[in-house]
């Protein structure tokens, strides 16, 4: 029994390490040290792991139990960044905004009209929509669009400016910022598709073949860490467009990377993650893998709260969940 406790330490103290090194990704650029990036895709399965060990401890009564629980009031908010249990807001809303990956319209484009349609939002953004004239919303401006991200507003668009230099052959990240007149006050609507892994389901779904499994880890690892280092750049062009902004900030989209990364930590620096001020559950919005992954995101301004978020698992018109957020301006 000693030796088992002595190797349940062991993991225990690796998991630990592990988990901090999560939080170096608010530090360390992909481009010096792609490795803590790579840790935060593991983050949820690396916290259930160290939660369950550290009952354990608890449960056979060491005193190690209480050095783990010290330590776990660290992973408190990397863990509402995946779940949250926020208490209710009673501030009043005054703006709706529904976000989608559409992929591509895949799954029916007329069933993410008609669902956009119920929403009763003011802004409406997409990521992946594919052929942009088959969406029709009425009541809505349309921004200026490209082949992947589009914004509609029943507000007056003001100005639209692209935060990155995108090319089909090289680079798939797309960014837009959109300054909207709401009330006599502009708002700046930042909408963001990060590059992505393109990966298919195949490609990550182990088949229990060692030397298979072991070559598809290593070809994952290979498609997973020189993307991170795109994210940097796209990641510093975005930036520009949010710290040069003279009006409050709504950043919006599919960033292609999870809670906990470098991605997360620096586009959303100085911002509000409005899941964590007002949502409730799980924000796990991408449903393709049956692994909880978080990679649609709201962030505001300080001056801006949120009063709800929604990842609205009802609906399957994407393999991304809608995200609908109501704030306060």
């Amino acid at each position: 029994m000693k030796i088992l406790r002595l190797i349940l330490l062991i993991i225990h103290f690796g998991i630990l390490f592990l988990l901090l090194g999560t939080l170096l990704n608010a530090y360390v650029p992909p481009k010096m040290y792609p490795w803590f990036n790579l840790l935060s895709l593991g983050f949820p399965v690396l916290i259930i792991a160290y939660v369950l060990l550290t009952f354990f401890w608890i449960l056979v009564w060491k005193k190690r139990a209480i050095l783990f629980l010290l330590f776990g009031f660290i992973f408190i908010n990397p863990i509402k960044r995946w779940v949250n249990y926020s208490s209710d807001i009673k501030a009043v809303s005054n703006l709706k905004i529904v976000s989608l990956n559409a992929k591509g319209g895949t799954f029916g484009v007329q069933n993410i009209n008609a669902y956009i349609e119920k929403q009763n939002a003011d802004i409406i953004l997409l990521q992946e929509h594919g052929n942009i004239k088959k969406y029709q919303f009425k009541g809505f401006e349309k921004g200026k669009s490209n082949d992947i991200i589009s914004i509609f507003s029943k507000y007056r668009i003001i100005d639209q400016k692209e935060l990155i230099d995108s090319n089909p052959d090289t680079n798939n990240a797309y960014a837009n910022q959109t300054d909207i007149e709401i009330r006599g006050k502009i708002y700046r609507f930042v909408n963001v598709y990060l590059q992505p892994f393109k990966f298919e389901k195949s490609m990550v779904k182990l088949q229990g073949n060692s030397k298979e499994d072991e070559q598809k880890l290593k070809d994952i690892v290979k498609r997973l860490i020189p993307t991170f280092k795109m994210h940097q750049e796209q990641v510093a062009a975005i930036r520009k467009g949010i710290d040069n902004s003279p009006y409050p900030v709504i950043l919006v989209g599919d960033f292609n990377s999870v809670p906990n990364s470098y991605e997360y930590y620096h586009l959303g620096d100085g911002l509000k993650d409005a899941f964590m001020e007002s949502g409730r559950g799980s924000a796990t919005s991408f449903h393709e893998y049956k692994f909880p992954i978080r990679i649609d995101y709201v962030f505001t301004s300080p001056s801006i709260q949120a009063v709800s978020y929604k990842v609205d698992r009802s609906v399957r018109i994407s393999d991304h969940y809608p995200v609908i957020t109501t704030l306060k301006l």
